[in-house]
């Protein structure tokens, strides 16, 4: 057998789900995920969304109430927009790991090893997707104790939570990309803070569209937080009917923005990983 030939058997071996990945993905998996319960991390992931919930309604459910939003309640039409950031609040913390993992020379260590070099983005990304479980959770548990029903059949209430999960793992890959290309975890939660707050201000989130000015109106409703707000809305219903049929045509850009978001992070991730390999 030839060098070459060698070297692609290897690379094939390598690429397969062999037992020893799954065990290495599996130990990585749990190196990530037995910190964040023992040094409270998790805790943050429980309280966020409480904090998301507390900060919108307070101070919006009169004076929305009173502008009007056609919903049966402020909490059934915010409700969207505390999910999306919980999803925006792991995603933070998935580019932090991921920069700190860089930084360290973590990532190094692994490319020395004879691990392929997906296994710790993998891990990581398993890590986040438990982190994203337990805020969607804690956002769900918030929301209801204002006020918030599913008010559609048992499908809907499933889309609801699996766009939900999707979205988040769209947003935690994207994340992860930005943090091993910053390789700052300072840097990386500063850049990271500002684009949620900024398009869920912007949003049909916490407000309609037709309460905004004219000119921004356009941006507001088409820019991808509110098409995930309509998207969730409508799967979530609402008594009065008001949310939204639930049609491809309405379902379509939400699925289609956290596509694109997943494929062109995937692709980054693996050219950045292979690169090192």
């Amino acid at each position: 057998m030839t060098a070459a030939t060698a070297d692609n058997a290897g690379w094939l071996t390598s690429a397969r789900a062999t037992p020893a990945t799954l065990r290495q993905w599996w130990v990585l998996t749990v190196r990530l995920i037995v910190p964040s319960i023992t040094t409270g991390e998790i805790l943050t992931a429980i309280a966020a969304p409480a904090t998301f919930t507390i900060s919108f309604y307070i101070p919006l459910n009169r004076i929305m109430s009173f502008a009007g939003t056609g919903f049966s309640s402020y909490a059934q039409f915010m409700t969207p927009i505390v999910i999306l950031q919980a999803a925006a609040f792991t995603a933070i913390s998935a580019a932090f790991r991921a920069a700190t993992d860089m930084v360290s020379g973590l990532d190094r260590r692994f490319d020395a090893m004879p691990m392929h070099p997906l296994v710790p983005t993998a891990a990581r990304l398993s890590a986040n997707v438990f982190r994203l479980v337990i805020g969607l959770i804690s956002a769900l548990i918030c929301t209801h104790f204002i006020g918030f029903r599913f008010e559609g059949p048992a499908s809907h209430t499933i889309g609801f939570v699996l766009l939900g999960l999707l979205i988040g793992i769209a947003f935690s890959l994207g994340a992860d990309v930005i943090g091993t290309v910053t390789k700052s975890p300072e840097a990386t939660t500063q850049m990271l803070v500002l684009p949620p707050l900024i398009l869920g201000m912007l949003s049909t989130g916490l407000a309609p569209a037709t309460q905004f000015p004219h000119w921004v109106q356009p941006f507001v409703r088409n820019q991808p937080v509110s098409q995930f707000a309509y998207g969730l809305r409508a799967l979530g219903g609402d008594s009065l009917g008001h949310a939204g049929e639930v049609t491809w045509a309405l379902m379509t850009p939400p699925l289609l923005w956290a596509a694109a978001i997943i494929v062109v992070s995937l692709y980054f991730t693996v050219r950045l990983n292979m690169k090192r390999s």
